[in-house]
């Protein structure tokens, strides 16, 4: 249940539901961040769901993406090239299959700190704790308590019903059936702040309790930009 399979030349095109965006912020204000002095940048940035809620919080954004999803934001690969200019967070959704090459280069470019959205399976996996976690492990786990639903190039709010023209309906006739959007899949934040000695970081592992009704907001599920793919 815990799969997304996409080809390796395929844009990862998962948009992440703005509320949990600002789950993350305002637990980080929490904790006192003053995210409203810092700036931050987001290079995964699809069609900005996610960088909308930033701007909410952060004195100022910087988004790009390696595709134009036509919301007007910088092309750029982030992953090559100079090294970008250092800012406050790096906040991000990056794709799974290359998501410790976009934290790794986030930390050498965040003065403050790092949060990445990743799936709770990016958790397991021998290679990435021999390479990332057992060197510098987040010094913060929040895990949803509530699953996020994310689905492929679009956005729908949980429980929304939509039609799914490739599901098999069971009564063998043509594909096509009314899905109420849901997920099965588990979602958590890995945050590292980067300012202190690493070698007296520790991991801490928080719960975000249920906060999407509370958190939505109106405008939150309209369509932003265009799907070419």
């Amino acid at each position: 249940m815990q799969q997304r399979q996409e080809a390796r030349d395929a844009l990862d095109d998962f948009p992440t539901p703005m509320w949990a965006t600002r789950a993350l912020c305002v637990w980080l204000e929490a904790q006192g961040h003053f995210l409203e002095d810092l700036t931050a940048r987001e290079p995964c940035a699809n069609r900005g769901y996610m960088v909308e809620p930033l701007k909410e919080f952060f004195a100022a954004v910087t988004a790009s993406d390696v595709h134009d999803y036509g919301v007007g934001y910088a092309v750029e690969d982030y992953l090559f090239g100079p090294l970008p200019d250092v800012t406050g967070w790096t906040v991000m959704n990056p794709p799974f299959r290359l998501a410790q090459q976009f934290i790794e280069r986030a930390l050498e470019t965040s003065g403050s700190g790092v949060a990445v959205f990743v799936r709770s399976a990016f958790l397991e996996s021998e290679a990435r704790y021999d390479e990332l976690f057992s060197k510098n492990p987040p010094t913060a786990i929040l895990q949803f308590s509530e699953r996020v639903v994310i689905h492929k190039g679009v956005m729908r709010k949980k429980g929304e019903k939509y039609w799914d023209p490739e599901a098999d309906n069971g009564e063998g006739k043509e594909k096509g059936k009314w899905r109420s959007a849901s997920s099965a899949t588990a979602y958590c934040w890995l945050i590292w702040e980067t300012f202190g000695p690493l070698d007296e970081r520790g991991t801490e592992f928080h719960w975000i309790p249920p906060c999407a009704k509370e958190l939505e907001q109106p405008n939150d599920y309209e369509v932003r930009g265009h799907n070419e793919h």
